[in-house]
Formats: structure tokens, sequence, C-alpha cells
């Protein structure tokens, strides 16, 4: 535990370095960004600006100040928005962790039981469920964006296409967020599940006389568990970055649309704490999965 503990340390440390180093090193002056406008350009004003945000400083005192400042909680002052980013995060937040709960809860259970299905029928219906799923997996998040809000928010009116505030405002956004993850598990479950029907305690309990439906839901379903569990958990740690795209095509006050104001206007603070927030949630995620899987898998628990 202590070792865990410690690695996800040393890696939010490791990332919070390039994070900061990434917009350090981007493009262009920040005191230019920071001061406001065309007019304020004057060497005393710019000087002052400077003066300031510690422009001046070497790279890892800058660092070191920004750091210190994030642990306790002061991620700067949004140059965009002229408010604290802390609260702009937390403002945003609610809504697009509604989305990856959304979303979560669509790919968890048309995955499993998609894999379940295809594994257990085989035949046509595991090749069909390959085929969707091979097709899913190929089709970029924005196309999928857009032919939802073609089809049932505007053709046939069923859902609202802009804005959030209501689970059917989300059901759009959650459906093209959870499509590709959906493809993943149930693969994930199916190749899972082909595996332990071969092994012998299945074998066994077939020659028993047990029910077939027994069998899968004790013997196979509850065996592949590990790695569907594990594949779930990383798919849901890496949602997070996933709703830029989703939130920007359907216009959601979420934190990806949130980055992706950030960047387009060069608001360093909130870029550095949304992009910091992201990663920590995914090493959170991954973590805590990590954790779970003796719970989940005894084998795990005896060769720990």
């Amino acid at each position: 535990m202590v070792r865990k503990l410690a690695g996800l340390l040393v890696t939010l440390l490791a990332t919070s370095f390039v994070i900061f180093g990434a917009s350090y090193a981007a493009p262009g002056d920040p005191v230019t960004f920071l001061a406001g406008g065309k007019e304020n350009l004057t060497p005393e004003y710019l000087a002052a600006v400077r003066a300031e945000y510690h422009l001046d400083d070497p790279f890892l005192v800058q660092y070191a100040r920004w750091l210190g400042d994030a642990v306790t909680g002061d991620l700067g002052r949004s140059t965009q928005y002229n408010d604290q980013v802390f609260d702009l995060l937390m403002a945003r937040l609610p809504s697009t962790l509604g989305l990856v709960a959304y979303a979560a809860t669509l790919f968890v259970g048309f995955g499993i039981a998609l894999g379940v299905l295809a594994a257990v029928r085989g035949g046509r219906t595991d090749s069909a469920v390959v085929a969707g799923t091979t097709f899913a997996t190929s089709v970029p998040p924005f196309v999928v964006a857009t032919a939802l809000i073609s089809l049932f928010g505007v053709q046939l009116g069923w859902f609202p296409v802009m804005g959030g505030g209501s689970l059917w405002h989300l059901t759009l956004p959650a459906v093209t967020l959870a499509l590709g993850a959906l493809a993943i598990i149930s693969r994930v479950t199916r190749q899972s599940m082909v595996e332990q029907r071969e092994l012998d305690h299945v074998t066994v309990a077939r020659a028993s006389g047990l029910s077939e439906r027994l069998i899968v839901v004790r013997h196979v379903l509850r065996g592949a568990l590990g790695p569907i569990v594990t594949m779930c958990g990383l798919v849901t740690a890496g949602m997070l970055a996933g709703t830029v795209t989703v939130e920007t095509a359907f216009g959601l006050n979420g934190v990806g649309s949130l980055l992706v104001n950030a960047i387009n206007t060069h608001d360093f603070p909130v870029t550095q704490a949304v992009m910091l927030l992201m990663v920590a949630a995914y090493i959170l995620v991954t973590t805590l999965v990590d954790l779970a899987q003796p719970l989940i898998d005894p084998r795990v628990r005896r060769r720990a």
C-alpha cells in the first residue's frame, strides 16, 4: 500500500512537471496574453506584469511556486474569465462528472451484455457483435455526435441537442461518449469468457449436470470479472479527457469545453489546472481499480 501511494505521488509530481514545462515552452510570450490587450503593451506595463507573475524567475523557481500553490488549492486566476481557476473547475465539474457517470453506466451495462451474448451464443451472433463493435471503434466521436444530432435532435426531435441541466439533455452526449468504450468492453468480456469456458472447472461443472445459465453466471462470468473490471476502470478513467470533443459538440459547460476555450484564448492557468485534474483523476481511478483487484479475483490475492 505504501509503495503504491508513493508511486502515485511520484507520478503526479512528474506529470505536473511535464504540464508546467509544456506551458512554459509554448510558442509566444505569456506576458502579451496576461497584459490583456494591445493598448496595454507598453514597456512599463509589461515589466509590471512580469514582476506580478514572477515571469523573470528561473523555470524551476516558477514551477516550485506554482506547485506549492496548487497543493494548497490555489490554482491561480484565469486571464480570460478574471476568476479563480478553482472556482471555475468547481462550477463545471458536476456537469462533466454527470456525463461520465451516465456514459459509464451505458457502456458497462450494454458492453458486458453484448460480450456475454457473443461468447455464449457464438456463430452468427458472435460475428455480428464483433463486426458491430469494430465499426463503432472506427467512427470518431465528432462524427457520431454529428450523426446523432442530425437524426435524433433535428429530424426526429426526440432529444435536445445543446446545453445540459437534465438527464434527457445528457443522453445524446453520453451515447456519443460511451459508444467506443462499449465496443472495447464487449470485446474484453467476450474474450475473457471464451477463455474461461475452456477451463477444467467449467468442464467439471458442465459434466455434473448444472444448467448452462448457472454455469455461465457462477463459473464463467465470475472468473472473467477481473479483466472486465480492470478495463472498465481504465476506460472510465480516460473518459474525462474524452469529454473535450463531446462537450464542445453539444455545447455543454463542462471541464472539457473549459479546456478548449482556455487553449484557444491562451489561458495558461486554466489549461494547466484542467490537464492536471484529468491526469490526477486517471491515476486515482486506475489505482483504485488496482487495489480492488484482490477483492474481485481471489487468484490475484493468493499471488500477492
